[in-house]
């Protein structure tokens, strides 16, 4: 799109007048928290949701950000009226803000607040999806950060893990698994993991290193509802390998099926199949 618009500290800004300071703690030190929301007929799915782990990745940072919920919602609705986006990709990040170059964050902070948004295809029952099929996965020697060192459940700007798991890819594959420290299955670089086997829908439970995603709280929703039988574990690589059906979640990929793990066939299924089609069922009554 051309002549897009970001929110920047509450003003709309061309994107290409959209800039941060040098000396700002999100850029200097991934000091910043952020959230990625998807935007059905203008309605954001699972606001509060979103709202709430944003808060939690705050209080992990001790970031306290000084905005309301309706401050911040408002700025994200702002962001599409502008863009005229009714179906788009938002990301909402708060940094610390500028603060003298040292590690120690200072207790008063002017926080930096950005939100853009990219166009995506109406999603729904009338729907398409954004990836281009399922995707290829291939399992890496990077290991998820684990939770007493950097909690599972935060959202930093600090990507570095998820950045050298996909380098590992070489371009080779779409998505990169990391394990843990005890060699369990944990999650994608950006995205959550499940499998199917004997009928049953597997994920890794987020009492190991796992980001609790929210679509991967939606899905598992939708399987208990339509009693499907649901199992959180700890899982070994070649558990996976051996399932029945296999996909992957995350707010923009919604359900993406699994075409092959280390060049496993997998693919999705019948589970996978229904569960895309529950989650669809959600999106249009929610939001159109």
């Amino acid at each position: 799109m051309s002549n897009r618009l970001y929110h920047v500290d509450g003003e709309l800004v061309p994107a290409e007048e959209a800039t941060v300071s040098v000396d700002d703690r999100g850029f200097r030190y991934g000091d910043a928290a952020f959230e990625t929301l998807r935007a059905y007929g203008g309605t954001v799915l699972d606001w509060a949701a979103h709202r709430e782990r944003l808060e939690g990745t705050c209080d992990a940072l001790s970031l306290e950000y000084g905005l309301s919920g309706s401050e911040l919602r408002n700025r994200i609705d702002e962001t599409l009226a502008a863009n005229d986006l009714a179906d788009a990709y938002v990301r909402l990040s708060v940094t610390r803000g500028v603060q003298p170059g040292k590690l120690t964050p200072q207790l008063e902070v002017d926080p930096t607040v950005v939100v853009y948004a990219k166009p995506l295809p109406r999603g729904g029952l009338e729907g398409e999806p954004v990836w281009d099929g399922p995707a290829t996965v291939r399992s890496v020697e990077t290991r998820r950060i684990p939770d007493a060192a950097l909690p599972s459940s935060a959202k930093t700007h600090n990507y570095l893990n998820g950045i050298l798991a996909r380098a590992e890819l070489e371009g080779e594959a779409d998505e990169a698994l990391l394990s843990d420290l005890e060699g369990h299955v944990a999650e994608g670089a950006t995205s959550n993991l499940f499998f199917v086997r004997d009928g049953t829908v597997c994920t890794p439970t987020t009492d190991d290193d796992v980001l609790p995603g929210i679509t991967r709280k939606t899905v598992l929703e939708l399987a208990r509802a339509a009693d499907l039988p649901v199992e959180e574990g700890s899982y070994g690589l070649a558990e996976v390998l051996e399932a029945d059906e296999a996909f992957l979640t995350n707010r923009t990929w919604e359900l993406r099926p699994v075409a092959s793990l280390d060049a496993v066939d997998l693919g999705g299924g019948p589970v996978t199949d229904r569960l895309s089609r529950l989650y669809d069922e959600r999106v249009e009554s929610a939001c159109y």
